[in-house]
């Protein structure tokens, strides 16, 4: 993969995997939706495959940023439909008895919140239900322009899925994320920046190249230690009272300046050269319920 971002935008998709896996010179693994005949939507083998590429990124000291997107003209229109299809003739009482972690393998959406390093996302098109959920997930949003968005839950007769109804209230305020669950209404990107759901919005062909660009600055000249840190601060920081925030900020900046990119993140700034800090080790990826954990 080249590392100018229009490169990349541009490439052909032939593979037939469901998920795509590549990592670029500059320590940005992109994982790429792959199901562009059902408008990437949640199945297929496409679960346990995205979550595998998901920990592949996290244990490797080489990547430093994640990049997530989707092929075709959809980043993720929710779960396969295809799936469900034997629903609509169950009974009510067989419906009842789906495994609804089945459906998006062992971990859930909130699985990104919980990783060391940054989450991008680059919404090339549709995102709907469970994908919604999941690019609300990463840490910073890209979004095409015209690109549809909508939480559809309560048009299907289903509930707010998945820890949305934890993310989306922060990131839109109470008022907005009421609106958009209830009514289950479409958004277009425009609306979703407004809102504060996306950083930008731009023109399709330069959305992959433009998210691209971000994620290899923050993977340039930002140290993986301190943004594994702020990643836990930010998700577990809002449930905690300012006072033990604080508290626990002093000494996470006490720490901070122990570690040698403290030392090399001042110096690189009055050298007036890029800093070169070093990667991440050993992952630290924990399955278990943590404060910041979504409940719905």
């Amino acid at each position: 993969m080249t590392t100018d971002g229009s490169a990349v935008a541009e490439r052909p998709i032939a593979s037939s995997e469901p998920v795509l896996y590549e990592v670029s010179e500059s320590g940005v693994a992109v994982i790429t939706l792959n199901r562009p005949e059902r408008r990437n939507a949640w199945g297929g083998g496409m679960t346990d495959r995205f979550f595998r590429y998901v920990e592949t990124a996290e244990a490797d000291s080489n990547v430093r940023v994640i990049l997530l997107t989707g092929s075709g003209g959809a980043f993720c229109v929710g779960a396969d439909m295809g799936d469900l299809d034997s629903i609509s003739s169950t009974t009510i009482e067989s419906a009842g008895k789906t495994d609804v972690r089945s459906l998006v393998a062992e971990k859930h959406p909130y699985f990104l919140t919980q990783l060391r390093k940054p989450v991008i996302t680059a919404i090339n098109g549709s995102v709907a239900g469970i994908g919604l959920s999941l690019a609300l997930m990463s840490d910073v949003r890209f979004a095409a322009a015209g690109a549809k968005f909508t939480t559809s839950f309560a048009r299907r007769g289903l509930v707010a899925e998945y820890g949305i109804s934890w993310i989306l209230p922060r990131l839109v305020g109470w008022g907005a994320a009421i609106d958009l669950l209830l009514s289950g209404r479409t958004f277009l990107a425009e609306e979703a920046l407004e809102l504060g759901l996306v950083k930008e919005v731009v023109p399709g062909e330069q959305l992959l190249g433009r998210a691209l660009s971000y994620a290899e600055d923050i993977a340039r000249n930002c140290a993986p230690s301190s943004l594994a840190v702020m990643k836990q601060q930010l998700y577990a920081d809002a449930e905690l009272p300012i006072v033990q925030t604080s508290e626990k900020a002093e000494q996470l900046m006490h720490e901070s300046m122990t570690r040698s990119d403290f030392i090399e993140g001042i110096t690189a700034f009055f050298q007036k050269r890029a800093p070169n800090f070093p990667s991440l080790t050993a992952p630290k990826i924990d399955d278990s319920p943590e404060d910041h954990s979504p409940e719905d």
